[in-house]
């Protein structure tokens, strides 16, 4: 038994073009073109139809559904690759619920005839670090700074920045001023640095872990030497490269 394009969609509810798109990028091919154009679709191609639509509508990309669907273990690449989106749309979610939230503070404000917080109202839309953090430490740990974040008052977050700026600012003077990484005067800066991390709700040193504090700072050092937007951030390429050596040093120090 074979359908046509025609016959096909009608029966799985998707248009035509969908499945001569399918076709063009490969993902649903028919089983025979005849003679005269017409594309011809038999049982092997209706179960992956099946396949693909099921995935489609959990919202994973059509390249994504290929990649499952030609996989040389598929059952097991399909579960895998279902997983990993499961948890895409949990980070999602969280991100749409801290959104809810933010706009229904403002409207409940607003209904009160007060003015909304504007952190809060700015809460899910302005957190540019969230993969990084999550992917790298975690998301209890980016959670936990996120709450903490958005706690503290306008002034408080400007006051925040204002001493983080310092802080960068001071490794430039110790470059610039030629102190080398080991100098007292640098190493107790390094300890200013490490100290101000454990302020950070969140991260391994705020929480007491030595072992996972020492590997976050050396690997926030190893992007301070390489990250273009840390090198900004520092002033120079080689304050933020001479910082990072500091602080491995400093690491190297500690009992």
């Amino acid at each position: 038994m074979e359908w046509t394009v025609a016959e096909l969609a009608e029966r799985a509810g998707i248009s035509g073009r969908t499945l001569r798109h399918y076709h063009r990028i490969g993902l649903l091919p028919p089983d025979r073109v005849g003679a005269n154009g017409y594309r011809y679709y038999g049982p092997d191609a209706v179960a992956r139809l099946q396949r693909v639509l099921l995935l489609r509508d959990t919202g994973m990309p059509l390249v994504d559904i290929a990649a499952v669907l030609d996989a040389p273990e598929s059952p097991s690449a399909e579960l895998e690759a279902l997983e990993e989106h499961l948890e895409r749309l949990a980070r999602d979610r969280t991100a749409i619920d801290r959104r809810i939230d933010a706009v229904r503070h403002t409207i409940q404000m607003r209904q009160q005839g007060g003015e909304p917080r504007m952190d809060v109202m700015l809460d899910g839309f302005n957190d540019r670090y969230e993969d990084e953090v999550v992917q790298r430490w975690g998301r209890e740990a980016f959670d936990a700074s996120n709450r903490w974040w958005h706690s503290k008052s306008v002034a408080q977050q400007r006051e925040w920045k204002r001493n983080a700026e310092a802080l960068l600012a001071r490794w430039r003077e110790l470059q610039e001023s030629g102190f080398d990484p080991d100098a007292q005067a640098t190493q107790e800066h390094a300890a200013v640095h490490v100290a101000w991390f454990a302020d950070i709700p969140g991260t391994p040193a705020h929480a007491g872990d030595a072992e996972k504090s020492a590997a976050m700072v050396l690997g926030i050092a190893d992007q301070y030497e390489t990250d273009p937007a840390f090198h900004r951030a520092f002033g120079t390429r080689e304050a933020a490269c001479f910082a990072a050596d500091a602080l491995r040093h400093h690491l190297q120090q500690s009992p």
